[in-house]
């Protein structure tokens, strides 16, 4: 591996080939939903000395489990995944037989449950361990990484690599201007659990991601008034066409040879088969690529009149919305769907920081100038979550036993700017698209040489 370049920081020296396996390792997992449990597996399958797995909460599962306590769930009783069972599962696990084609929470839950079991993860989980603090210890070096993990009880270990799993769907984020300015009921989306308490009222959603569909669709069959602002063009995909999961089909046009405006037309040929324009519903047209929103109803509540569609807020005057068509409207309760910022309390801003709600990570995993850290999940990909966990995942491994050689730190740091630069040009400009990756470039270059030699399988791409 080339030599890394020298850092003013302190902790940091020359980074070295860290290929000498993890048979001597101690490793830490922060978070115990899909994507640290898909991490503990591969550390002790690629033969980990040790994995301690930190979880805030009681139970595995993370954001699938409904109501979990440690409060960073955003799950709502109706949730399904937006991804059929069969390319939500990981690669060495499928749903059990009779999974409906769309996974709900419990399904998901039950799932994870019994991936923690069959890999026997679940007595290496550290359950009510809030990780307060994640620094180097007073003799790492890239060379020899040492990492120390406290917990908010005053435990500390020391650990050879740590694996940061928070994901980044827990901490909401609010437009000031509906706390302050709403007098009727605000709430974030995440805090959203059920249709019941808003039954017979009127109803603002702002947001036109997945979260947004989803409440709107929940709440506007009983509701009085159901409005959605979509502040940006949409895109909303169906979940199924010809009786069979929408990505069964879109999964076909990701071939190298078809290029990416013409995969991407061709996805805009069937959505619009389907659906329709999306114009001819109120949206605007979109501009720059944006994370589609998936929905098997919301479209059809839009053209019964279930739903109406408004662009933006003008004002908000006690419960009174004027939006940017001139028109205005009272409202019980307003429903911010506005997204989540990245939250890392247990490391120092100046250790890790956060820039335009993204992370300055080599291949959205790696910080350039620190040894022995991996983030896994920091990442919005075009497909189902776990299966770009066990992408990510091998990548590290890769890494880790020497098959995947790291650039220098002034390589990966050229890297990154590069990348911001690509999500610039391709993306919105808005906060969610920061971390957004096309899962048929970004796998490709996860790729790991000898990978079904050493994993015993390849991954679907």
């Amino acid at each position: 591996m080339p030599r890394g370049e020298t850092s003013e920081a302190a902790i940091v020296t020359e980074r070295a080939p860290v290929g000498t396996g993890l048979e001597n390792c101690r490793c830490a997992v922060v978070g115990a939903g899909p994507a640290g449990l898909c991490a503990a597996k591969y550390l002790l399958q690629m033969g980990a000395r040790e994995v301690t797995i930190y979880e805030v909460g009681s139970k595995v599962g993370g954001l699938w489990c409904y109501d979990n306590d440690n409060g960073m769930s955003s799950a709502y009783r109706t949730l399904h995944i937006n991804t059929a069972t069969n390319i939500t599962s990981f690669s060495d696990l499928p749903f059990d037989n009779g999974v409906q084609m769309f996974p709900d929470h419990v399904d998901m839950h039950r799932y994870l449950h019994k991936f923690a079991e069959k890999f026997d993860l679940l007595s290496r989980i550290r359950f009510n361990s809030r990780v307060v603090d994640i620094c180097p210890n007073a003799k790492y070096s890239n060379e020899s990484p040492l990492w120390e993990v406290k917990t908010v009880n005053g435990d500390v270990e020391i650990f050879n690599r740590v694996v940061v799993a928070t994901g980044h769907l827990h901490n909401p984020s609010h437009v000031e201007q509906f706390r302050r300015d709403f007098s009727g009921e605000y709430l974030h989306s995440h805090f959203y659990k059920e249709p019941a308490p808003y039954v017979n009222k009127r109803i603002c959603i702002v947001g036109i991601g997945n979260s947004a569909v989803d409440i709107a669709s929940d709440v506007c069959v009983n509701s009085s008034k159901t409005t959605v602002v979509a502040r940006s063009g949409v895109m909303i995909q169906p979940k199924m066409i010809f009786g069979v999961p929408f990505t069964d089909i879109t999964y076909k046009l990701v071939q190298p040879w078809i290029p990416q405006r013409v995969r991407l037309g061709l996805l805009a040929f069937l959505v619009r088969l389907i659906h329709g324009r999306m114009e001819q519903f109120g949206f605007r047209p979109v501009t720059k690529r944006v994370h589609i929103t998936s929905s098997a109803v919301f479209v059809h509540h839009v053209a019964y009149d279930r739903i109406i569609i408004k662009h933006e807020i003008e004002r908000i005057e006690g419960k009174r919305i004027f939006f940017s068509d001139g028109s205005s409207d009272e409202f019980d309760v307003l429903i911010g769907a506005t997204g989540y910022a990245i939250d890392l309390p247990f490391f120092s801003p100046e250790l890790i920081k956060i820039r335009d709600n993204a992370l300055e990570l080599y291949n959205r995993i790696v910080p350039p100038e620190l040894s022995g850290l991996y983030f896994l999940g920091f990442v919005q990909p075009t497909t189902a979550l776990n299966l770009c966990f066990e992408h990510q995942m091998r990548w590290i491994i890769g890494v880790e036993v020497g098959a995947v050689t790291l650039p220098s730190t002034e390589e990966m740091k050229q890297a990154i700017v590069r990348k911001q630069e690509w999500v610039r040009k391709t993306f919105k400009d808005t906060p969610r698209h920061q971390i957004e990756e096309d899962h048929a470039y970004y796998f490709p270059g996860l790729r790991v040489p000898g990978a079904k030699k050493l994993f015993g399988y390849d991954l679907r791409t």
